[in-house]
């Protein structure tokens, strides 16, 4: 249908194909009229939000009547100590989503070029395209490689021009749960031109510590130009009350603040996020969790005989060797909801999160009896 405004639209958005998000098991039981469906599409934990930050959600309701603390001083401050830095370099979001448009609606023009990794998160190209920047796709690596589909550093070195403005970095990435070591970040950010802005997204580090991922926080002093954003929609379990942030010079920050909205982070998610920060056992309780579940689903899908990327994140991606359309349906039919992931120029795979151990032998059964059905 021919939308009679798109004229009027802004040249990046016009041809702009919108994120869609995993389907809600809600949305799926209306449509196939069946029940007990489980979803494992969205990266979410399993277990939801941890005893701290569901008694700080209770306490802050009675506040819903008055706007939020535009500047979020105590969830800041919070992050500030946690990352030993100062609480002007944190800049928060409506989810780690946000803080990345922030970060391209800031710093990108349409004589501008932003570069990013072939199966990179899709959250990059629909926040480049809408600034009317140019993409420049870094081809990944081949998927014999150790670390198949995954960044390629010299590939991304070479994307980079006079006109780049912006890397986007995921580690580890989404949807292939590959990452880069500590070496291959450094050697990246001591060789992409200072005058380039290099976001890492490390929305799964929590996952990924003991994998040999890096912490880039780290080397925010020796790299002004480096910002590392963080949510805590993933092991922190808050991913319906959208909070994220972003830690850079604060020359970065103090620019990104210009664009922020002053209510972006609502009453309930700043008490739920700063409870959510200390709460240590549910954290814990999360990535051994997470890493029994990759344990499982690996094994369990390779004993199908499915080739599944390493992934240090909360999901596994799995190569089918052919088609996944047909797959996934017949597992919707059967109430499981994964990630078909077609539109990150993989038609072939489906990405899988880590759920409760009945959630993941489910998922496994349902797979065994769609492949032997020939789906």
């Amino acid at each position: 249908m021919t939308n009679r405004f798109e004229n009027l639209a802004a040249p990046g958005i016009r041809n702009l194909t919108p994120y869609v998000p995993g389907k809600p098991p809600e949305e799926l039981e209306r449509e196939l009229g069946i029940s007990g469906s489980i979803k494992l599409a969205s990266n979410e934990n399993p277990l939801g939000p941890g005893p701290h930050a569901r008694a700080a959600l209770a306490a802050a309701i009675a506040g819903v009547g008055m706007y939020p603390d535009g500047s979020g001083h105590r969830l800041r401050s919070s992050l500030a100590r946690r990352h030993g830095v100062n609480i002007g370099q944190v800049t928060l979001g409506n989810g780690s989503n946000d803080v990345l448009v922030l970060l391209a609606e800031t710093f990108l023009t349409p004589e501008h070029e932003a570069v990013y990794s072939q199966f990179a998160f899709a959250v990059y190209p629909i926040a480049v395209q809408a600034t009317g920047a140019r993409a420049c796709v870094a081809a990944a690596r081949p998927p014999d490689d150790p670390m198949p589909l995954g960044h390629d550093p010299q590939a991304i070195l070479a994307a980079i021009g006079p006109k780049t403005r912006m890397v986007f970095l995921a580690n580890p990435n989404n949807p292939t749960g590959t990452w880069l070591t500590g070496p291959e970040v450094q050697a990246l950010l001591r060789a992409i031109p200072p005058q380039v802005i290099v976001v890492l997204d490390e929305a799964y580090h929590e996952y990924s510590i003991g994998a040999g991922v890096p912490d880039a926080t780290a080397w925010l002093a020796t790299h002004p130009n480096l910002v590392v954003t963080r949510t805590f929609s993933k092991a922190f379990g808050l991913a319906g009350l959208r909070i994220g942030y972003a830690l850079s010079h604060p020359d970065v920050a103090e620019l990104l603040n210009r664009v922020r909205q002053p209510f972006n982070v609502s009453v309930v998610g700043l008490a739920a996020a700063a409870a959510a920060l200390d709460d240590r056992e549910h954290v814990a309780a999360t990535i051994t969790l997470n890493r029994q579940g990759l344990r499982r689903l690996r094994d369990g899908l390779g004993a199908l005989g499915l080739k599944v990327a390493p992934s240090a994140a909360n999901f596994v991606l799995c190569d089918l060797g052919r088609p996944a359309a047909a797959a996934n349906d017949e597992l919707l039919r059967r109430g499981v909801i994964v990630r078909p992931v077609a539109n990150y120029g993989l038609p072939n795979h489906l990405r899988i999160s880590t759920g409760t151990a009945e959630q993941n032998e489910r998922v496994l059964a349902a797979m065994a009896a769609v492949l032997a059905a020939g789906a």
